[in-house]
């Protein structure tokens, strides 16, 4: 199961869910001013229409197999692989397999200039 909103210093369990999988939903892991954390679950043939995250992001494929299609191509994320995205980037997925992931979304905000 999925804690919500771990406190600062806590040690929480991201690894493979396994048989827990198909049972577990996504969920927030933390998130605080800078960055927000989520473990991403998706049953084989979930679709997850093009979008965009405010800020720039990897996702973590912790197990399974998912297709990502980014910058007019199809990536494949499998166990142990990570893609990173620049912020506003449209994107799609798609879960070949049932897939646990981790998404990590930067909220910091760029400055457009230095003064």
């Amino acid at each position: 199961m999925v804690k919500v909103h771990a406190a600062p210093g806590e040690v929480f369990d991201v690894g493979p869910l396994g048989d827990a999988l198909a049972n577990t939903k996504t969920g927030t892991l933390f998130k605080s001013e800078s960055m927000e954390v989520i473990r991403l679950v998706l049953p084989a043939g979930k679709k997850i229409a093009q979008h965009k995250a405010p800020g720039e992001l990897t996702v973590q494929c912790i197990e399974g197999r998912v297709q990502f299609t980014v910058i007019d191509k199809t990536v494949e994320l499998t166990t142990g692989t990570m893609l990173y995205l620049m912020a506003a980037e449209l994107h799609a997925l798609s879960a070949v397999e049932d897939s646990s992931l981790l998404l990590f979304i930067s909220l910091v905000k760029k400055l457009d200039s230095v003064q």
